[in-house]
């Protein structure tokens, strides 16, 4: 039988926090973060999963940037951004801390992504690495959505490194402090 998530109570005893305000938000009144941050990462997926069939979409891609769960806010247009980084201060350190590891994760993937790219690439090899990023992120996502509504248990995200190596194999190129030959 699974153990069921592990999680915290309400946000009614934070400070500077009141959870009636969280009505009518996708801010979780459990784990104080906002899934809308998602959207950031959903974008770029959403751009790489349309490389192989409009490969003028790989400048859209090139001028994406990694933004911090506060940097996503504060530049959003979301309604409750103000409320969703004043909750995400004082939110469960477990959660905050997990959601943060796997958005560092996604954000060395679609990087390491984006540098290769701006090489000079055959548009076989971009479809390649967009395929290829596409798989790693997409459960990431899904990943980083359970950590915003409560769960802290599950796996945990693909180590950077493993994911970087696999970028490096895809192009032929040895592992930092790996000989090449």
């Amino acid at each position: 039988m699974a153990t069921p998530p592990q999680q915290i109570g309400p946000a009614a005893t934070l400070p500077g926090v009141d959870p009636v305000h969280f009505d009518g938000t996708n801010i979780n009144p459990v784990t104080l973060l906002a899934t809308d941050y998602l959207n950031h990462f959903n974008e770029a997926i959403m751009l790489l999963e349309m490389l192989p069939m409009a490969p003028d979409c790989k400048e859209d891609f090139l001028d994406w940037r990694p933004m911090s769960y506060r940097e996503h806010f504060a530049a959003s247009h979301f309604k409750h951004r103000d409320l969703a980084i004043a909750a995400y201060e004082v939110a469960d350190p477990a959660f905050r801390g997990l959601l943060d590891e796997i958005a560092d994760h996604m954000n060395v993937i679609l990087t390491a992504a984006g540098e290769a790219m701006r090489q000079d690439l055959s548009a076989h090899t971009v479809s390649a690495l967009a395929t290829a990023a596409t798989r790693w992120l997409k459960p990431m996502v899904g990943r980083a959505g359970a950590v915003i509504n409560g769960e802290l248990r599950g796996e945990s995200p693909s180590d950077e490194s493993e994911a970087q190596d696999a970028v490096d194999a895809l192009f032929g190129r040895a592992p930092e402090g790996a000989s090449a030959g």
